[in-house]
């Protein structure tokens, strides 16, 4: 991160952080999107001002577009708006546009003097050292409304694999898995999208590693339940895992969609 974050004398706060790669492609965050429109719904609905930031959103504006419509399928006066830090792809993304609902502007961790009810950070802080998380998730949530939460994780490129936390100012309170069932090979492949917090804490010994592995394990003991479908497999494996103990979120709706969501402190490194 680079920066000190003070305000300069009469302008915007100074943007936090570096630029990132800027990898993105349409449909590559749906997963998260459509898990946020379900569990922050009531928030958003909730707030005077139900404003969302997508913050590093990448050399296109196209995560920010899509994030703005499916949320305003459940919360029609929300607004959002992208956040980067590379100035030339603010100027890039001013033709998607549709103020007040749509807007783009330069900033970074410190959310350029923005007080969002959401923060998606999808695919920013992975560049990062794992060090670096903590500071990167306090700037955030420090500048969020009051009950304000920071969705944080990752993806591969097409979005079939993907990983959040959702954080507020006391910390991160789940994790979520989540895959396009069609195409997974074995959920041991999320290992590799866990988020920055987590990705070097997939060892022997550790939580999150644990957890995995018990997925994985009741997904190859489901294997006959493939005759039914790869959703029927993978409530079975969900299902499973939950029976042995580990505190499983959320009913069968969800885990059909390929999602599976636990408490931070069941996964959180020891």
């Amino acid at each position: 991160m680079t920066g000190t974050g003070r305000r300069p004398r009469g302008g915007p706060p100074r943007p936090l952080g570096v630029v990132t790669r800027g990898t993105t492609n349409p449909n590559r965050l749906r997963r998260v999107d459509n898990w946020i429109a379900v569990h922050c719904a009531d928030l958003l609905r909730a707030a005077p001002d139900p404003l969302v930031v997508d913050l590093g959103y990448g050399a296109t504006p196209v995560t920010a577009v899509e994030l703005r419509a499916r949320l305003a399928r459940t919360v029609p006066n929300v607004r959002v708006v992208g956040l980067e830090i590379d100035p030339a792809r603010v100027a890039a993304a001013a033709y998607a546009a549709d103020p007040p609902g749509l807007t783009f502007a330069r900033g970074g961790f410190e959310l350029a003097g923005l007080r969002p009810v959401l923060v998606r950070a999808f695919n920013v802080l992975r560049q990062y050292d794992e060090g670096q998380v903590r500071a990167a998730w306090e700037t955030i949530t420090d500048a969020l409304a009051p009950d304000g939460v920071l969705v944080e994780g990752t993806c591969d490129e097409l979005g079939r694999l993907a990983s959040w936390l959702l954080l507020d100012r006391a910390g991160p309170h789940t994790l979520t898995l989540a895959a396009r069932l069609a195409t997974l090979d074995t959920p041991a492949t999320l290992a590799e999208r866990l988020p920055k917090a987590l990705i070097h804490h997939n060892v022997p010994g550790q939580p999150v590693h644990a957890f995995i592995t018990a997925l994985d394990d009741a997904w190859q003991a489901a294997a006959p339940y493939a005759t039914f479908g790869p959703r029927q497999r993978w409530v079975r494996a969900v299902t499973a895992v939950r029976d042995a103990g580990w505190p499983v979120r959320d009913r069968p709706k969800r885990w059909r969609l390929g999602e599976v969501t636990v408490p931070w402190a069941a996964v959180a490194p020891l």
